[in-house]
C-alpha cells in the first residue's frame, strides 16, 4: 500500500533508541527457555502495567520487549518489572514497529488508546505475532472486521482483554440460562453508573518533550496538545473511544452474549448529554436494541428491578419461569418468588478458565483460539459502536444484521468506518 511504512526500512533509518536491562536468570519455578513465550508489551499506562504484571507473573513467559511513546511512562514500567524481576533484560521501544520486526517475539499485549487497537493488532498478525488486546476491541465496526480478516489470513490467536469473563461467577451464569432454569429470556437490562470528569476548558501548549504527540495521536484527527486529551482522559473524547460505555460495555454485555448469543439485531435508539467541559463522549447514554426474539436496554442507572439499586453495574435477565441478577462476583436467580444464588442441580458443564492471561498463553501454545476470541469480541463490541452512532445522529436507526449495514441510511453508514491520517494509514 503506497501509505503505509514499511517497518523495515523503518528501523533501518533509525527510529527512537532501545533501552536494555539484564533479564533474569532461569529459576526452578520457570519453565525452561525452549517452553517460554516471549511477550512484548505495547502501551504502558495503568491497564499495560497490569499486563505486565500478570504475563510477568506466568512461570512460561519472558517479558522480552516493552513500548510506549511517552518516555516517563516507558523508564518507570522498565523499572516496575526490575523490581518484579530483579535482573530483568526487556528492551524498551517507543515505536511499536521496532518490536513487529523482532522475529523472536512471539506475542504481544496491546494497551493503546482505543484508535490504536486496530492497526497494532492486524499488523501484529501479519508480523505472525498472537495478540492479547485491550478492550474495547476496536475504534469502529469497520476495523472490527478488519482486525478478523487478518487474523484469519494469518492463522493468529487473539484474546480480549476483558478479564470479567475468566470468573467463575460468569461460567456459572451462562450454565444456569443455558439450561432453561428461567425460561425463554426476552428481556436484558445492562446497566453502569458514573459520569466522566469534568475536564474544563482547553489548555494547548507544547506537548512534553518525553511524549511523541503525533504517534499518540496516529490514525486519529490531529490536534494540537492539550493534556486533558492525552493518557487516561483520552476515553472521554469521541477522537479516541467512547466515554464510560464504551469502556464498560463489554464487561457486562459479555454475559449477554455469551449466554444468549443474541442474533438478527433489527435496531438501536439512543438517548443521552454530552460531557460537561471538553470532553464530548457521552456524560451519560441509554440505548435500546432490538434482536429477534430478545429486547435489550443499556441504562446509566440500576433498572427498577429487585436488587439493582445496590449494585453499579450489572445485568438482569427475564425469562418466562423467572428472573437472574448478576454483576461481576454474585447473582441471584429468582423462581416462583424464592431467591437463591445457585442452582445444585445444574451441572457444570463449561470448562473453567485457568486465568485469563494463561488461557491466551495456553492458547498460543496450543494454536487454539481462546474463550474471549476475536470472532466472538467482534460480535459482542458491534452494538456499543452502534449505540454511539444513534447517540451522535440522535435518532433511531435501523440495521441490516446480515450485510452489517443501517438501512437506506447513508449518514449513519459513514460513521461505521473513519478514515485514518494518511502519514499513519499503515495497513
Amino acid at each position: 500500500m503506497s501509505n503505509a511504512i514499511n517497518r523495515r526500512r523503518f528501523i533501518q533509518q533509525g527510529g527512537a533508541a532501545a533501552l536494555s536491562l539484564a533479564f533474569l536468570n532461569g529459576s526452578s519455578q520457570r519453565a525452561a527457555p525452549s517452553d517460554r513465550l516471549r511477550i512484548a508489551h505495547i502501551g504502558l499506562g495503568g491497564m499495560g502495567n497490569n499486563h505486565m504484571k500478570w504475563f510477568a507473573a506466568l512461570p512460561e513467559v519472558e517479558i522480552a520487549a516493552l513500548c510506549d511513546v511517552d518516555k516517563t511512562h516507558l523508564d518507570a514500567t522498565l523499572q516496575a518489572l526490575q523490581g518484579l524481576q530483579p535482573g530483568a533484560r526487556a528492551q524498551g521501544y517507543s515505536d511499536f514497529r521496532h518490536i513487529l520486526d523482532r522475529k523472536d517475539i512471539d506475542a504481544i499485549t496491546c494497551a493503546t488508546p482505543d484508535h490504536w487497537h486496530a492497526q497494532i493488532a492486524a499488523l501484529a498478525f501479519q508480523a505472525g505475532k498472537d495478540v492479547y488486546g485491550e478492550k474495547p476491541l476496536s475504534y469502529d465496526v469497520a476495523e472490527g472486521r478488519l482486525m478478523l480478516k487478518h487474523l484469519k489470513r494469518h492463522n493468529r490467536v487473539f484474546q480480549l482483554g476483558n478479564q470479567i469473563h475468566a470468573t467463575d461467577n460468569y461460567h456459572r451464569v451462562v450454565e444456569i440460562i443455558r439450561s432453561g432454569a428461567i425460561g425463554k429470556v426476552h428481556t436484558v437490562r445492562l446497566w453502569k453508573t458514573g459520569f466522566p470528569p469534568e475536564l474544563g476548558t482547553a489548555q494547548i501548549q507544547a506537548p512534553p518533550p518525553t511524549l511523541d504527540w503525533d504517534m499518540w495521536l496516529g490514525p486519529a484527527p490531529y490536534v494540537e496538545y492539550m493534556p486533558q486529551r492525552c493518557h487516561f482522559n483520552y476515553r472521554y473524547f469521541m477522537d479516541y473511544s467512547g466515554g464510560v460505555f464504551a469502556d464498560f460495555w463489554c464487561h457486562i454485555a459479555d454475559i449477554v452474549f455469551w449466554s444468549l448469543d443474541p442474533k438478527g439485531l433489527k435496531s438501536i435508539v439512543a438517548r443521552g448529554q454530552a460531557s460537561d467541559g471538553i470532553g464530548d463522549a457521552p456524560k451519560w447514554i441509554d440505548v435500546d436494541y432490538e434482536f429477534d426474539g430478545l429486547n435489550l436496554y443499556w441504562t446509566h442507572e440500576p433498572p427498577d428491578v429487585p436488587g439493582a439499586a445496590k449494585r453499579s453495574i450489572g445485568a438482569w435477565f427475564e425469562g418466562d419461569k423467572g428472573s437472574l441478577l448478576c454483576d461481576y462476583n454474585t447473582r441471584e436467580i429468582t423462581i416462583n418468588g424464592e431467591t437463591v444464588s445457585d442452582i445444585p442441580g445444574i451441572p457444570v458443564s463449561i470448562e473453567r478458565s485457568p486465568g485469563h492471561q494463561q488461557n491466551f498463553v495456553n492458547a498460543v501454545k496450543n494454536r487454539t483460539q481462546p474463550e474471549s476470541n476475536l470472532e466472538y469480541a467482534r460480535k459482542m463490541t458491534l452494538p456499543m459502536h452502534l449505540g454511539l452512532i444513534s447517540y451522535r445522529l440522535n435518532r433511531k436507526l435501523h440495521w441490516n444484521s446480515q450485510k452489517e449495514k443501517f438501512i437506506n441510511d447513508k449518514e449513519a453508514n459513514s460513521y461505521l468506518h473513519r478514515e485514518y491520517r494518511k502519514k499513519w494509514d499503515l495497513l
